[in-house]
């Protein structure tokens, strides 16, 4: 349970410092700086989070074991899961940013462990509950009432800020119901899992995507400057939470991972008001609480959840043998 709230812990952190990347004067600058920002930015964020990964699995005198597990059945669906995570659902999650702020995109982006227990009720047959369904809808309706701003000006502003944070929505929804059938087979651990996620979303942005839109020297201009700097210090952050994240995947399953994992959206909020100053509305706040919470009624299975708090001694005993 430690690990998935770690998870949303450093997730948050990450989200408000691609947040200070994004509004720096490199991505600022001019009018094609700020069309390619959200590529480029996931682009290098992605690739410094594969480096982050060769040191940490070199220091464990593992680098080369990710190479083996790659050829098993299940490193392909890690492959697969990637695709949808990253050129989707990373590209989406900055998109959003972009448009409505670290704040709202990781309000909305919470939901989705509730749209992951609804592709799991599709894809893997796992049955959902009507209490699962019920946060469902409660959990999109906190959505429906954060965007509502009845003869706003922003209004078009935010409904395309609000697209990309569902497609962001589907890509992480997705990618964790794909990795979940890709772990059952016991072929690779969660660290490989990680490690060859962000190498393939990296080598996908360098080779097709960076290519296709010309952003190349952009990109390359980009990395040698603070901005680059900031970035490389974001997905340190987002490599030590997907680092708790795949764990807690692996221990207590994908459905309660996500759930304490959503608590990011929380952290983020609390992080722009102590890192950027950013005000914390009354209707943010309860916006959240809703969104959260209907996503853990959603995605987790409250019994369990409360036997943890019940059976912590017990369960930090099994970690502490697990280490």
């Amino acid at each position: 349970m430690l690990q998935g709230l770690l998870a949303g812990f450093f997730w948050g952190l990450d989200t408000v410092i691609i947040g200070i990347a994004l509004a720096m004067s490199s991505f600022a600058s001019t009018e094609q700086a700020i069309l390619l920002s959200p590529f480029i930015s996931t682009f290098i964020h992605d690739l410094f989070s594969s480096l982050w990964m060769f040191i940490y699995m070199g220091l464990k005198k593992q680098s080369g074991d990710f190479l083996k597990a790659l050829k098993t059945k299940s490193g392909k669906f890690i492959v697969l899961a990637a695709l949808v995570g990253g050129p989707i659902g990373m590209t989406g999650y900055v998109l959003s940013i972009k448009y409505i702020g670290a704040g709202y995109t990781a309000i909305i982006s919470s939901l989705f462990p509730a749209v992951g227990a609804f592709l799991s009720y599709l894809f893997l047959k796992e049955k959902m509950r009507y209490d699962q369904m019920l946060g469902l809808a409660v959990s999109l309706a906190g959505v429906i009432f954060l965007g509502y701003t009845p003869g706003g000006s922003e209004t078009n502003t935010n409904l395309v800020g609000f697209l990309f944070a569902f497609l962001c929505v589907f890509g992480w929804a997705s990618e964790a119901v794909i990795i979940s059938y890709g772990l059952r087979g016991a072929e690779i651990n969660d660290e490989e899992a990680l490690q060859i996620r962000q190498l393939t979303s990296a080598i996908f942005y360098g080779i097709i995507l960076l290519p296709l839109i010309k952003a190349w020297q952009p990109t390359l201009s980009i990395l040698p400057t603070t901005t680059g700097a900031v970035i490389l210090a974001s997905a340190f952050f987002g490599t030590t939470s997907y680092l708790f994240y795949y764990k807690a995947i692996h221990k207590i399953g994908p459905t309660k991972a996500m759930a304490l994992n959503v608590t990011y959206s929380a952290w983020a909020i609390i992080f722009g008001f102590l890192l950027l100053g950013e005000t914390i509305s009354i209707k943010g706040v309860i916006c959240a609480l809703v969104i959260i919470g209907g996503s853990i009624v959603a995605g987790g299975d409250i019994k369990e959840l409360l036997n943890f708090r019940k059976n912590g001694s017990h369960f930090h005993r099994n970690i502490l043998k697990r280490v």
